[in-house]
């Protein structure tokens, strides 16, 4: 009886133990703010839009301007913050939040753009040189 007892205050106390509280909304759009996420959706926006509409250049300019203003970025909020909510917990955005508050937070996020720019530029290069090598292997191969 008393094992029973035993298994089945377990078996109720331990999920309640183990389970993280789901960060809130609120918490997560203050850290969108802090590194400019909140942004970027319409920094995205307005740096691809010249892009797709060379690419098609069919579709009447007055399609672009309803575009535009069909494109709620309070509407991509939405849809983003059930996903940070998804894999951060509270505590986790309460941490994150009080580090990019800080000194060495605000200096991540004024770097990051570069550190990501020079990142992809040194990806792109490696990939290049990477398909090059495979395809003089696989060209030598061919020729034996």
């Amino acid at each position: 009886m008393k094992i029973r007892i035993l298994v089945t205050l377990f078996i109720l106390t331990v999920p309640a133990i183990c389970h993280a509280e789901t960060a809130d909304r609120k918490s997560i759009e203050e850290l969108l703010a802090l590194t400019g996420a909140a942004n970027m959706g319409q920094q995205v926006l307005a740096q691809m839009m010249p892009a797709i509409k060379q690419a098609m250049p069919r579709l009447p300019e007055a399609f672009w301007a309803e575009f535009e203003a069909e494109a709620d970025v309070n509407e991509l909020m939405n849809l983003i913050i059930p996903i940070y909510q998804k894999y951060l917990t509270k505590e986790d955005v309460v941490s994150l939040n009080k580090f990019y508050k800080s000194e060495i937070g605000q200096k991540m996020i004024k770097q990051q753009p570069m550190i990501m720019r020079e990142t992809v530029e040194v990806s792109q290069a490696w990939g290049r040189a990477a398909g090059q090598r495979a395809m003089q292997n696989v060209q030598q191969k061919a020729a034996k």
